[in-house]
């Protein structure tokens, strides 16, 4: 798991800002670095109490994002918080409807997994458009984003390098700049 650091006394502004940005957004104080170094996670929660049977599947695809980006990290929403993130079950295609970066609804679709495609690997796919991520295919296993262009043998729910960086770069350039209003609800079908 990657490291995460952070400079001291900058937590609180960083919080405020962050939530200013939209959500519930925490800066994250984990790991000793030098004190050189900034890097503090902005927290996305997740609701996947309607997620029905895919509910591991879904906390799985959100622990495999969290080891393997520091600029962000999944948690589930407490009782009564409100989340960024909705996860909801349904009979049709996987998909995700994104409000702003780290925010909207995944739709974890029966319909997939009914043709044998992985739950985990739907599960991280579909949370990697919210946090940024575009559909890439058709594509290789090697590439989360590619979704069902790898085919149904293909279960790895890891992204790439690529994938990775560029999520790390979302979400510091989110932190880099003030807060932009929200953007139209966009549908991306993975």
């Amino acid at each position: 798991m990657h490291s995460r650091t952070f400079v001291h006394g900058f937590t609180a502004a960083l919080a405020a800002a962050l939530t200013l940005a939209g959500g519930q957004a925490y800066a994250a104080a984990a790991g000793s670095g030098s004190g050189d170094e900034l890097r503090a996670a902005r927290v996305v929660t997740y609701d996947a109490s309607a997620s029905a049977e895919f509910r591991a599947a879904v906390d799985r695809g959100a622990a495999i994002w969290n080891e393997s980006v520091d600029a962000v990290e999944l948690r589930p929403a407490t009782a009564g918080q409100r989340a960024n993130i909705r996860i909801l079950a349904d009979n049709g295609w996987p998909r995700a409807q994104t409000t702003s970066l780290g925010n909207g609804t995944v739709y974890i679709g029966r319909q997939a997994v009914n043709q044998g495609y992985d739950t985990v690997r739907i599960s991280a796919h579909e949370l990697g458009h919210i946090l940024g991520l575009p559909d890439r295919k058709p594509g290789p296993c090697s590439s989360l984003m590619s979704g069902s262009s790898a085919g149904v043998p293909c279960t790895n729910p890891y992204p790439n390098a690529a994938e990775k960086a560029q999520v790390e770069g979302n979400f510091d350039a989110a932190l880099a700049r003030p807060a932009a209003p929200a953007v139209p609800d966009a549908v991306i079908v993975g």
